[in-house]
């Protein structure tokens, strides 16, 4: 089994959900990147608000309501947690996006539903605990295992061809997130040995984002957890060790994505 990795989408996290993660089965690592379950229970009249910069990648999920596919963001969002409930999601690769849909850039900052009645039945009756004598992280992991076998099911009749172009671009993807020096298209390009056009309609068609939104969103992620590490940093120099042209540069891109200023932000979360 491959190694969950550690998530920063999660901008304020907190005790007020629990979430498990789970890593995805060897034979489908290179499609799932792991799986992820949120539950909680709040008291009658109390609320929740959690803000998140996702990865920027697809998910598959099932909830109470139903199954959806819900596309790459471009900015945070706020997800307001009331009653009790819960989630069972896969952080898709981009290879395993075109499973789902041809157009990831369509779903930008949106969700479509998926047509999966059995699979929103099952999850549903694991995570309701339907099962007799079943614990709570045995259901979780029969929950999950019930969307990592949906996802193999889909994932039987891919042309070899498409496989072989998802693997580069969750390479790129990768190479965007480890931040070891591709701070450009063009760095991004040389390091898989592909044109800079290339690049662009690799991460259109598997990714639904341009590779310097990709880039973008790893640095404001960074710049995040380092702000609610140390509301102090010195933003001149977490500016230039993050890529950006100097501290004024940091603060707009901070301010719109995310609405406040890096310190302000910091100084809110911090802890």
């Amino acid at each position: 089994m491959s190694e969950p990795p550690t998530t920063r989408g999660h901008l304020t996290p907190g005790p007020h959900a629990t979430v498990t993660r789970l890593p995805a089965p060897d034979d489908v690592v290179h499609l799932v990147r792991q799986l992820w379950i949120p539950e909680w229970n709040l008291p009658a009249g109390e609320r929740v608000e959690q803000l998140v910069l996702g990865y920027p990648a697809s998910n598959v999920v099932v909830e109470p309501e139903g199954v959806a596919l819900h596309g790459p963001t471009t900015r945070a969002s706020t997800r307001v947690l009331t009653g009790q409930g819960w989630a069972v999601g896969a952080l898709l690769r981009p290879a395993g996006v075109l499973l789902f849909t041809e157009r990831p850039a369509g779903l930008l900052d949106g969700s479509v539903p998926l047509e999966a009645p059995g699979l929103h039945r099952a999850v549903a009756e694991s995570m309701a605990g339907a099962v007799p004598g079943r614990d709570a992280a045995a259901r979780r992991e029969r929950a999950a295992a019930l969307l990592v076998d949906h996802v193999r099911a889909r994932a039987a009749g891919l042309p070899s061809a498409t496989a072989r172009d998802g693997v580069l671009a969750n390479r790129l993807v990768e190479l965007v997130e480890s931040g070891t020096g591709a701070r450009s298209p063009g760095a991004l390009a040389r390091e898989l040995h592909v044109s800079v056009r290339s690049l662009q309609r690799l991460a259109a068609r598997f990714v639904g984002m341009p590779p310097q939104l990709l880039l973008r969103r790893r640095r404001l992620q960074e710049a995040a957890e380092r702000m609610r590490a140390d509301p102090d940093t010195d933003l001149g120099m977490l500016a230039a060790e993050l890529g950006f042209a100097d501290q004024a540069h940091l603060t707009r891109e901070f301010r719109s994505v995310l609405g406040a200023t890096p310190r302000g932000y910091g100084r809110s979360r911090a802890g």
